[in-house]
């Protein structure tokens, strides 16, 4: 009789055992009792009937997905290949078995019908140099679309975009292009400047007497400190009539 006890109380024992189950401090456990749902399960270890109770471990972190590269069309008619990676977690555990089969599928393909609408909106500019702000016009849209499943959306990140080698070229081209035109904007400014600051200075040197035959002795004596430098002076036409004008007076004597 007491080995009877002894067993019985063994096999409870066990049963117990069998009827428990743990749920981890990164999981939630939905509940369900013959199909209908009880509640979610906090961490730690709960008891599961068998056959009449069901439980479904759901893990909370924050998930990182990577959306494949996908083939899409900006606005002006040009052909990309994008991928992108998407952070988001679970929130309500019972909706994210109740609501959706397979959510973690269901964000992956919201994720990339929403990633080739929101390109096919943009042109190729935008596209290239604003892709925070279109990463976060997916990120909006995905986490509208997810939120009745339970889910929330932390980042939507844009990781590359592959062009083809013509359009490439192109971009290049217009870059070299942009580049000389800055630089002809840059020179032709310094050039006004420069004319600026001469007529300055002819107006100040024309207002004092001898200062313009001042500068050029200076001139003179820049240029003469080299020996290689071959100087050329231009007499004053005034000059030349006068030792005309006396060589003829000259002659006449």
């Amino acid at each position: 009789m007491g080995q009877g006890i002894v067993w019985l109380i063994i096999i409870v024992v066990i049963l117990i055992l069998s009827f428990l189950r743990q749920v981890d401090q990164y999981e939630r456990g939905v509940k369900f009792l013959m199909g209908r749902y009880q509640g979610t399960m906090s961490p730690g270890w709960r008891l599961i009937v068998p056959v009449f109770q069901q439980m479904r471990k759901v893990d909370i972190r924050v998930k990182a997905v990577e959306v494949p590269s996908q083939e899409a069309i900006t606005k002006d008619n040009v052909s990309c290949q994008i991928n992108a990676v998407i952070y988001y977690k679970v929130m309500d555990a019972a909706k994210a078995v109740i609501e959706v089969e397979d959510f973690r599928y269901a964000v992956l393909q919201l994720a990339q019908t929403t990633m080739r609408n929101i390109v096919g909106e943009v042109e190729l500019d935008e596209l290239l140099s604003q892709r925070d702000k279109i990463s976060h016009r997916i990120q909006e849209i995905v986490e509208a679309a997810a939120g009745p499943w339970g889910l929330e959306v932390g980042t939507v990140e844009l990781k590359d975009i592959l062009l083809p080698d013509t359009m490439k070229r192109m971009i290049a081209q217009q870059a070299e292009a942009e580049r000389e035109k800055r630089a002809v904007i840059i020179k032709a400014e310094g050039e006004v400047i420069a004319a600026e600051n001469m007529s300055k200075a002819a107006a100040v040197l024309s207002r004092s007497n001898g200062a313009l035959h001042l500068r050029t002795l200076q001139t003179i004596d820049d240029i003469s400190s080299d020996q290689s430098n071959t100087v050329i002076f231009a007499m004053p036409l005034e000059v030349l009539r006068a030792f005309d004008g006396f060589i003829k007076v000259k002659d006449e004597k």
